[in-house]
């Protein structure tokens, strides 16, 4: 647990999945990326689908929901979706009932950040707001013929014309401590989230920088769908948390949770591993 000022936060993880390598490091050979992350036979790397939970007086915060149960036997093979450890059950070990979530925050509502919003066609959170950006939601509402398979509607309908739906519009504060910065080379409108509390503060970049060995300026997705912007948003991110001394979590990374970064030449490298 790290504590940020008046902010105590966790990293939990939703379970575990695997994606083709080639679409997670895009035009990075074989070769250099299977030294980071090691495929199986199907060409598969093993990720992770990590969550933050903070806690701050009054509200109990969720960045990002994770890939949930709601899976067909053939989609759970194709994925290698691994439910043995889940987000309500990471929250029960800590005391925590999913009526007793007040916020959930979503980088975006690509199928292994917002599956965990719904089952069976309900809020997961029932009594949560749910921040997002503006433009993220409609994009999910028709997206491009490239990325519409990291899209799945049933996730995220119970939040259409719901009151608990809190669309946002560019960088903001959402709660003490809480702030989302957008970005579009991943996917439109994604955002990330800073926490900052007691003169220290956290980076979750989310898919901007899924990985440790993402925090290569070049090394960035297929599924990213402006792959040049996403390395110049990529670099001012981490220009601040490395200014800033910030932790950085990556949301899929099997072996590193988080660390701090620190700028050579052009690059940015680990620094330090931090426990959340």
């Amino acid at each position: 647990m790290l504590h940020l000022g008046p902010l105590r936060v966790e990293a939990i993880e939703d379970g575990a999945f695997s994606l083709d390598g080639g679409a997670m490091f895009g035009v990075v050979p074989r070769a250099l990326w299977e030294k980071q992350l090691e495929p199986d036979a199907r060409n598969r790397v093993r990720l992770t689908a990590r969550c933050l939970l903070v806690r701050a007086p009054g509200r109990v915060v969720l960045v990002d929901t994770g890939m949930g149960d709601d899976w067909p036997a053939k989609t759970r093979d194709l994925y290698a979706i691994d439910r043995s450890a889940t987000l309500l059950s990471q929250l029960a070990a800590r005391g925590l009932s999913p009526e007793e979530v007040t916020d959930v925050v979503l980088t975006h509502l690509h199928f292994d950040h917002a599956g965990g919003l719904s089952r069976q066609g309900a809020l997961v959170f029932p009594r949560a707001i749910h921040h997002l950006q503006r433009r993220n939601w409609e994009w999910a509402q028709a997206p491009s013929e490239r990325d519409r398979g990291s899209f799945r509607p049933e996730n995220f309908s119970p939040l259409q014309g719901s009151a608990q739906l809190h669309l946002v519009d560019g960088e903001r504060e959402l709660l003490p401590g809480v702030r989302v910065i957008p970005s579009e080379g991943h996917t439109a409108a994604h955002q990330s989230v800073l926490l900052e509390g007691g003169g220290q503060s956290l980076l979750y970049p989310g898919d901007v920088i899924p990985t440790a060995a993402h925090l290569r300026a070049a090394w960035g997705m297929g599924y990213d769908l402006q792959p040049l912007r996403l390395l110049s948003e990529k670099r001012a991110l981490l220009d601040r948390a490395a200014a800033d001394h910030s932790a950085v979590v990556f949301d899929h990374d099997p072996r590193v949770r988080a660390c701090t970064v620190r700028r050579e030449g052009n690059e940015f490298v680990p620094e330090q591993e931090i426990a959340l």
